[in-house]
């Protein structure tokens, strides 16, 4: 879904690697936000909060209970809703996408509908049908900045980096104390290899009231990617359990030393100081 960001990537070739991080790793095991880009953009329900503090055995139930709810009425929108959340945070985004899809066509009007069924589309990797989708959710006369946080973040996925902070520029305008829209700034950032602006953006996120568990585990993650791990975990414990957050940074570990990026930054960093 992501590309190398080239020279501005100071020097390590792992962005992609960094945000897929986010989704599977830093989230409670689990596939964005954003989400992940899964760090808010667009509601997910009432469902979304439990969700994020299930463990990967916990999700995996939670699946197969609202994939029961949903299978007795298709056309349920919450319940559509809530199972695609739930097959996107077990990495089955085909499926998520598929249940989207029908939903989209059961309400084709509903901007709530349209927004998730981008995300799902971006998930799967289907950027420029995603952010059609989210783009149509949009009512220009109302325009809502979850949306245009949204679009931003796919449009940081499409490399087109300054259409995107531009519009996390407006969104943030219009709600200036939503963490989601710094978070999603931040992971900006860190596509582009900038670390250090990345955290700064992660923590005054995290700073902001509202914030919640998915945006203090982007920051343990932006924490992480710059070779702080005992830091990074410090920050995951108190989201996940201790078991999880060693997990993740070990995962983190053992993904800086492919390809001898943690040694690339350590060089960098040297010369920098």
């Amino acid at each position: 879904m992501f590309t190398d960001c080239g020279p501005k990537s100071r020097g390590f070739g792992f962005a992609s690697t960094a945000i897929a991080l986010v989704m599977v790793a830093f989230v409670a095991g689990c596939a964005n936000g954003p989400d992940r880009m899964t760090t808010g953009s667009v509601n997910r329900g009432a469902a979304s909060a439990p969700l994020d503090r299930m463990s990967s055995a916990e999700l995996a139930s939670a699946a197969e209970r609202l994939g029961q709810a949903y299978t007795r009425d298709t056309t349920n929108k919450e319940a559509a809703l809530r199972y695609s959340t739930v097959l996107q945070m077990t990495g089955r985004n085909e499926q998520a996408l598929a249940v989207m899809r029908k939903l989209a066509i059961d309400h084709p009007q509903d901007r709530t509908v349209l927004a998730e069924y981008g995300k799902a589309l971006a998930a799967n990797g289907d950027l420029e049908p995603a952010l059609d989708a989210v783009r149509r959710a949009q009512t220009p006369e109302y325009p809502d900045w979850r949306l245009i946080s949204a679009e931003a973040a796919i449009l940081d996925q499409l490399e087109q980096t300054d259409e995107a902070r531009a519009l996390y520029r407006r969104a943030m305008e219009m709600a200036p104390t939503e963490p989601s829209i710094h978070s999603n700034l931040g992971m900006s950032y860190v596509l582009e290899g900038d670390l250090r602006t990345a955290e700064q953006h992660m923590r005054r996120a995290s700073e902001m009231p509202g914030a919640d568990s998915r945006v203090r585990q982007n920051l343990a993650l932006v924490i992480g990617l710059q070779g702080r791990f005992q830091e990074a975990e410090a920050i995951a414990q108190r989201e996940l359990s201790p078991e999880q957050a060693q997990a993740n940074v070990a995962y983190l570990r053992s993904m800086l030393s492919q390809d001898n990026a943690w040694s690339q930054l350590e060089a960098e960093d040297r010369q920098t100081n």
